[in-house]
């Protein structure tokens, strides 16, 4: 169970970047995150109602809260980051911080995995690195590059931890990624209101009717986003986080295939051996 959800993630995952990275192309990226966000928040509040969610109300609840306040801010330092530094570099650490932190919160609890589950932990995360093309330059990188790319890591990894502790039951995982979101639209909101207070744009180019048109590829990227959340949960919760971790985290890959099928970008060549890595690495998780 634990590959197959945590596998599931890292395609949804995946797509939802590359959603997200087209439509930030013609959009402001706090308007890509809010509004997708808060597509999100409507569709899981439908669910919630559905299936009596709110019954699941607890403590538990506050770390959907903390994951609601640490994603939105893990993503704005992400952002500031590529926008500082080279792409090659801020990229895969901040793919890394999904491994470490959940990996580290996993040995700390009493996982041991077993000699073929470390072997593809290490392997795995190579191609994670590699996928997610390093720059192999080596060009210099500012200390707010390199700050703002560990906070991002760590805070990307830290939801995904966070997360798998706000439920233990479907419907309340259901109520958890509500919470989760909702706390995001109101971070995100409040950055875009104090960007927007700094004379950023907030709409696109076309105003109303560009966003309009462009609400069902924001509605992908949301939904998808959040159905990743939820198959970590169910992955994290039916085997180790260590496992569960890795192959969620093999989402770069996803995008690399994405943008090579829909852009035509080609894969360098480490990129490539990154996606073969990944794979390798895929299947000694599985199987050990």
């Amino acid at each position: 169970m634990t590959p197959v959800f945590a596998l599931a993630t890292s395609l949804m995952w995946g797509l939802a970047d590359f959603g997200g990275g087209l439509l930030t192309r013609r959009m402001p990226a706090l308007t890509v995150v809010l509004v997708s966000q808060l597509l999100a928040v409507g569709a899981l509040g439908t669910i919630v109602v559905a299936t009596g969610g709110w019954s699941e109300a607890g403590p538990q609840l506050w770390w959907a809260v903390a994951a609601g306040v640490v994603g939105p801010a893990a993503m704005l330092a992400f952002y500031r980051a590529l926008a500082l530094g080279p792409m090659g570099v801020v990229s895969p650490l901040g793919a890394l911080g999904g491994v470490a932190v959940p990996v580290g919160v996993g040995l700390v609890l009493g996982e041991r995995p077993g000699l073929l589950q470390f072997a593809g932990i290490a392997v795995a995360v190579a191609g994670v690195v590699l996928a997610s093309g390093p720059g192999l330059g080596g060009a210099p990188v500012q200390r707010q590059t390199l700050v703002l790319t560990l906070v991002a890591a760590f805070g990307f990894g830290s939801v995904m931890a966070l997360i798998a502790e706000a439920s233990h039951t479907l419907t309340g995982l259901f109520l958890a990624l509500f919470v989760q979101r909702l706390c995001n639209v109101v971070v995100g909101g409040g950055a875009l209101w104090l960007s927007v207070r700094r004379g950023t744009a907030a709409l696109p180019a076309g105003g109303w009717s560009a966003l309009r048109s462009a609400l069902p590829a924001l509605a992908f990227v949301g939904l998808a986003d959040v159905a990743a959340n939820g198959t970590y949960s169910v992955a994290a919760h039916h085997g180790p986080v260590t496992v569960a971790a890795v192959l969620a985290s093999l989402y770069p890959v996803v995008t690399a295939l994405a943008a090579r099928g829909v852009l035509r970008e080609r894969l360098r060549t480490v990129q490539a051996a990154g996606a073969g890595l990944a794979l390798v690495g895929t299947v000694l998780l599985a199987t050990g």
